[in-house]
């Protein structure tokens, strides 16, 4: 079955600590970047036959893919259902528990199942599962690095493994630059995407505070 990679980006330049969601102009910092690097250099390493990258359009999904492409000798694609999930929050401060209180936004706090904040769970898990499916039927014989974001990610995940999309985000095993790898079975009346595995390949460059 092919082998799909599913690439966290790299550590953002944040200065400001903006909920930065589906926002174009947000990059990669100098971290973000040798991050992208390393992930690359453990694919190499690793002798992983990657013949296709794909990225979110995102700034940071583009940067974080730029290095593993140049190590095989690959273009980027673009994939527009490999972006951050939308968020009502977007744009402001990253919510505290103590924000999220506040009688403002309790509206929006109202289904967690949805979630009612934002992109609903199972849309994010219909487009991610799509793009696993279609990378791997387009790239059958090798395997494909998908570069998107920490919650689409993670709910691709929680999808293959049949578990419930209600989860705490701190529970999320989806570390920056981490690699969440699927196999997908192309049967063309019912197209199967497993996990299979998860790994930090960039876990030894620590995070700035």
């Amino acid at each position: 079955m092919p082998r799909v990679h599913v690439l966290r980006h790299g550590h953002v330049h944040n200065p400001d600590g903006v909920l930065y969601g589906r926002l174009p102009e947000f990059r990669l910092s100098d971290t973000g970047e040798r991050m992208a690097q390393a992930v690359a250099d453990h694919l190499v390493a690793a002798s992983e036959p990657v013949g296709r990258v794909v990225s979110s359009p995102l700034l940071r999904a583009q940067q974080t893919a730029a290095p593993v492409a140049a190590a095989y000798g690959l273009e980027i694609a673009t994939d527009d259902r490999l972006i951050e999930a939308d968020n009502a929050f977007a744009g402001g401060p990253t919510p505290t528990p103590l924000a999220l209180a506040h009688p403002r936004h309790w509206w929006l706090l109202r289904n967690p199942w949805r979630p009612s904040w934002g992109e609903p769970y199972r849309e994010q898990a219909a487009r991610m599962r799509a793009a696993i499916v279609d990378a791997a039927a387009a790239n059958p014989d090798s395997a494909t690095v998908l570069v998107s974001h920490q919650l689409p990610i993670w709910v691709a995940r929680i999808d293959a493994e049949g578990r419930s999309f209600l989860h705490d985000p701190r529970s999320r095993q989806c570390a920056l630059a981490s690699l969440t790898s699927f196999d997908v079975d192309l049967a063309p009346d019912a197209p199967r995407v497993t996990f299979a595995g998860y790994s930090t390949p960039a876990a030894h460059i620590g995070v700035p505070r």
